[in-house]
């Protein structure tokens, strides 16, 4: 696997599956190039911080907009942009059925990624407890600083008050654990918790990754992907 894609090993060892969080060293060309060699299609949303999971056979298209995608069709390669917000990769351990999630504080206040794996579920007729979900590299509880706006979203949402802590010095300000609430809400939708892993890298800390927090540049993201793959294996 290329060394600027992060993979988990519970994810490697599902048949017929590939993934990938990516560095800021796996841009668009990177992905197609890795798609390309797994015989796979792309698809891509117009991400609009909400809680649409759209569920898809081939790549879309037009455009086509939502914040996660779900497929059980090989030769299709899910992928999501991020450079802060929480890309979240399920899948089947039998591999049936995948799906990709990007998951900002909106979007999370929304339950977009109980709602992913509840797509699953319900679309392809798999038990939550056989899923496994992937939390990748995102701005961590440490970094991510927010209003009072937010709190009170979900507070307004009930989807997760206790995941905030007030910022010493700041009136006002708040901690937020993005992947702790996302993790929350996939185990409400019935992931068993030991199937829910977490990266625990902060995008905002580490070089490797873009970070929008960091460096207020809306060009730079993430490409993080989850597909099946067909045939006999990635093309030479």
């Amino acid at each position: 696997m290329d060394p600027a894609i992060l993979t988990v090993p519970r994810l490697e060892k599902i048949p017929g599956l590939v993934h990938g969080f990516g560095t800021r060293r796996f841009g668009p060309a990177e992905l197609r190039r890795v798609a390309a060699g797994h015989r796979a299609g792309v698809a891509l949303l117009e991400q609009i911080h909400s809680d649409i999971v759209r569920v898809i056979k081939r790549p879309p298209s037009g455009k086509l907009t939502g914040d996660a995608l779900a497929t059980g069709t090989p030769g299709l390669f899910l992928a999501v942009k991020t450079a802060d917000c929480l890309p979240i990769l399920i899948a089947d351990v039998k591999g049936r059925a995948v799906a990709a999630v990007h998951a900002g504080w909106r979007g999370t206040a929304l339950g977009i990624a109980g709602w992913a794996a509840l797509t699953l579920v319900h679309e392809f007729g798999l038990n939550p407890a056989g899923l496994v979900a992937a939390l990748g590299p995102s701005v961590g509880a440490s970094c991510c600083e927010v209003g009072e706006d937010v709190r009170r979203r979900f507070t307004d949402e009930d989807s997760g008050e206790e995941f905030f802590r007030p910022r010493t010095g700041r009136p006002g300000k708040y901690l937020f654990d993005l992947a702790a609430a996302n993790a929350a809400h996939l185990e409400a939708a019935g992931v068993r918790r030991a199937n829910i892993i977490r990266d625990g890298r902060c995008t905002h800390c580490r070089p490797e990754f873009h970070s929008f927090r960091r460096d207020r540049d809306p060009r730079r993201r993430l490409y993080n992907f989850i597909g099946l793959v067909q045939g006999p294996g990635p093309v030479a």
